[in-house]
């Protein structure tokens, strides 16, 4: 089968995130299966127009901020040029519309949307440029094949209008070969919490910074570690000093995967305190490896949290709720102990094996070419 993907970076821009980790977890296995597939996104700073990475053929026009401008054109003579039996449209930021210029037959991913969820990210401007541009994909994208990885994004896209019959829900996967417990590996000697992820406003890591103020109170020798970079770190870093925490809370930046597997394994709790995910691929990882999580229980975490099984779950915002299922894991050896195997039997659950084979079949159904 040849399949076109379309995406708004690629795994190795700068800007990529967790929506590129899935679609091309994805798109090289089907690879592997003995698909060939092109994937269609923007340019960077430094980026080649064209290479092959991991069988995967990509191709990059324009950049971040034209790409949706420009790709109709692009696309149209690409799909010119090769027959190709499906698109894969990936909508993570802007839709591209890609129905009204295009005649093929089409799977739309969607990881999450942001909907008024962009406001607490960016400017009132962009903001509402993002959100408006989300309004019409239900009617342009009549009848079209959905795909989502959660139940919560799947909720949402049947109140937006979308027919349920029409989505279908693959959850994201994990490579168990790197993910996976280690018991002869301890944990920190302090008290460690950690937050892994990207640092973005609407991640919401201040509420965390807040309730690790009360549990220092609680727990003189207690640290947290933020993993991760992002536009929002100096107002984290103001924030720590604000509240006399300097000498307990490391702002690591960027770390290699090797790195943020020792990370993983080492910290008592990892915490995703944000205002709506798609999944909450950090959740499952950190369990993989055997450690709980505590998580807001919003759309996209909520799913990817068996609470107080694999870890527990609090309302968002609730700095004092955070702070106590923080401190009953912290404080409770035997509890955490029991969240820590109820990790590991949830996370058993999710392989990108299994993910893929999934969405295989989907592709082949919808395009028509038999497997």
């Amino acid at each position: 089968m040849k399949i076109l993907a379309l995406n708004w970076n690629d795994l190795s821009n700068p800007f990529a995130g967790g929506a590129e980790v899935h679609l091309e977890e994805l798109l090289r296995r089907l690879v592997r299966y003995g698909h060939r597939v092109t994937l269609f996104c923007s340019g960077y700073k430094g980026c080649k127009s064209e290479e092959t990475i991991d069988g995967i053929d990509i191709i990059r026009r324009g950049n971040r901020y034209n790409f949706n401008l420009i790709a109709p054109f692009y696309l149209r003579r690409l799909t010119g040029e090769t027959k190709f039996d499906i698109l894969i449209e990936d909508i993570n930021k802007i839709p591209f519309y890609t129905p009204l210029y295009l005649n093929l037959k089409t799977l739309v991913v969607v990881p999450h949307l942001f909907a008024t969820t962009v406001f607490h990210e960016i400017n009132f401007v962009l903001g509402s440029y993002i959100f408006l541009a989300e309004k019409p994909m239900v009617y342009v994208y009549k009848n079209k094949s959905y795909n989502v990885i959660s139940e919560s994004t799947a909720d949402d896209m049947v109140k937006r209008g979308v027919d349920r019959k029409n989505i279908s829900i693959i959850h994201c996967g994990i490579d168990s070969s790197f993910y996976k417990h280690d018991p002869s590996v301890r944990k920190y000697d302090r008290p460690t919490i950690l937050y892994l992820g990207r640092v973005k406003k609407y991640k919401s890591i201040n509420h965390l910074i807040s309730a690790f103020g009360k549990i220092k109170v609680q727990l003189p020798d207690a640290k947290l570690l933020i993993v991760g970079s992002g536009d929002y770190m100096e107002n984290l870093k103001s924030q720590v000093h604000s509240l006399g925490l300097n000498d307990a809370v490391e702002f690591t930046g960027f770390v290699k995967k090797e790195r943020k597997l020792e990370i993983l394994r080492k910290s008592h709790v990892a915490v995703l305190p944000s205002l709506k995910e798609g999944w909450g691929l950090t959740n499952i990882e950190a369990n993989a490896v055997g450690t709980t999580v505590v998580a807001a229980n919003s759309p996209g975490l909520k799913d990817s949290v068996s609470n107080n099984v694999s870890g527990l779950l609090y309302e968002y915002g609730n700095i004092d709720e955070m702070t106590e299922k923080l401190m009953m894991i912290l404080k409770n050896d035997n509890f955490r102990n029991n969240l820590e195997a109820g990790a590991l039997r949830w996370s058993a659950k999710f392989d990108w094996d299994i993910s893929a084979r999934e969405f295989e079949k989907l592709i082949c159904r919808i395009s028509g070419v038999k497997n």
